[in-house]
């Protein structure tokens, strides 16, 4: 998936749209890229050290999950209830975590980490709930990585929270491959992309926990087919719990936030 966008390249992502420079050297220190060679190579030289092909890919992925497995041992510790939220640009993610942050208020104490390519728009706006957020902007990578989240975790008070939410990039192809070291990866299927999106992308709804069917107080205008949207994604999400609700009206929110209480406190007990 990665290898087709090229996001598979290692990159270095800025945590509040910050940058890291790819040289340390002075821009202005003047120094040769030539380099000579204090040898002349034979043509039929045979090399001491037999070749080897490794899959990139799978090395980086690799070394993800390993990094995964130390976060999720880390936020298990601090008694975080972590969740990965995924969906597609636009289908209303950032509003329905806005909603979801103010009616935990008192039950549950948010924080948040924020993935885009860049702005710091989506934080600034859930900071608006008085939960902290700190934003990650990955530059040309369209998923967050293991590595990012530790980063910027970093930075929260992890001590004062109950939950954390990482808001991963609108994007349903690489970030399936990427865990984060969550509890449960959150999945937005709107109203509006079409019952058919599980199906074209399966899969990151297979993976998923949690399946969110969001903005359905346009399901009407949309002429939604609730149904065949509900079995695609039964089909393929079979041990997800489905979750309908708008955030502009409110519909269905109760349910979800009760769900989150509820395995946070089941974590707690554990």
């Amino acid at each position: 998936m990665c290898q087709e966008c090229g996001c598979n390249k290692k990159s270095e992502a800025g945590i509040n749209g910050t940058y890291p420079h790819a040289h340390d050297h002075d821009p202005d220190h003047p120094h040769s890229h030539e380099h000579g060679h204090g040898h002349e190579h034979e043509p039929n030289h045979e090399p001491d050290q037999e070749h080897r092909t490794i899959d990139v890919n799978e090395a980086i992925l690799d070394q993800n999950d390993r990094l995964a497995e130390r976060n999720r041992g880390f936020f298990k510790a601090k008694g975080l209830l972590v969740l990965n939220v995924l969906s597609s640009p636009g289908s209303g993610k950032t509003t329905f975590l806005q909603k979801t942050i103010e009616a935990l208020k008192g039950r549950l104490r948010v924080g948040v980490i924020v993935g885009d390519l860049a702005t710091e728009n989506d934080a600034i706006r859930l900071r608006s709930t008085g939960a902290p957020a700190v934003q990650i902007n990955t530059g040309t990578m369209c998923h967050l990585e293991a590595e990012m989240v530790a980063k910027a975790a970093s930075q929260l008070k992890l001590d004062d929270l109950d939950l954390l939410i990482i808001e991963n990039v609108g994007n349903l192809v690489c970030p399936a491959s990427f865990d984060l070291g969550e509890d449960l990866r959150v999945v937005l299927l709107s109203v509006t992309e079409g019952e058919d999106k599980p199906l074209k992308y399966p899969p990151l709804f297979h993976s998923a926990h949690v399946a969110v069917v969001s903005k359905i107080d346009l399901a009407a205008a949309t002429e939604f087919n609730r149904d065949l949207a509900l079995g695609n994604l039964r089909q393929l999400s079979p041990k997800a719990v489905i979750f309908e609700v708008s955030a502009k009206t409110g519909q269905g929110m109760e349910p979800w936030c009760a769900f989150l209480v509820k395995r946070h406190q089941e974590l707690k007990n554990a």
